[in-house]
């Protein structure tokens, strides 16, 4: 039987498909909070796209959550968004590490 696809490939599959992105990053952050190992949890994206051209920083997110809501609704706890225009990644191409995790027990 073949193995059911990745949350991770997933999200890439649905954001590259959707944003037709210059610059597309998803990032597994599970390991960094308090679920069992090789969890599917916890991502991180930076999407880059013309898409976002002329649209609101709240707004973006709306957009990449609008087109991952069946992983919102199932697998997926925590999604950081980083959603620039071209123009924006051209000038800073910085992102930020996440924090730790401050939050459930590791005992």
């Amino acid at each position: 039987m073949a193995k059911a696809t990745s949350v991770k490939a997933a999200i890439e599959k649905k954001l590259g498909d959707f944003f037709k992105p210059t610059h597309l990053q998803v990032i597994n952050e599970s390991h960094m909070h308090n679920v069992p190992k090789d969890s599917e949890t916890h991502f991180k994206v930076v999407v880059v796209s013309a898409k976002f051209n002329d649209v609101k920083h709240i707004e973006r997110h709306r957009m990449v959550n609008k087109v991952l809501t069946e992983e919102l609704d199932g697998p997926v706890h925590a999604l950081s968004v980083k959603a620039k225009t071209p123009a924006q990644w051209d000038k800073s191409q910085k992102v930020e590490p996440s924090p730790s995790c401050r939050g459930g027990s590791k005992a």
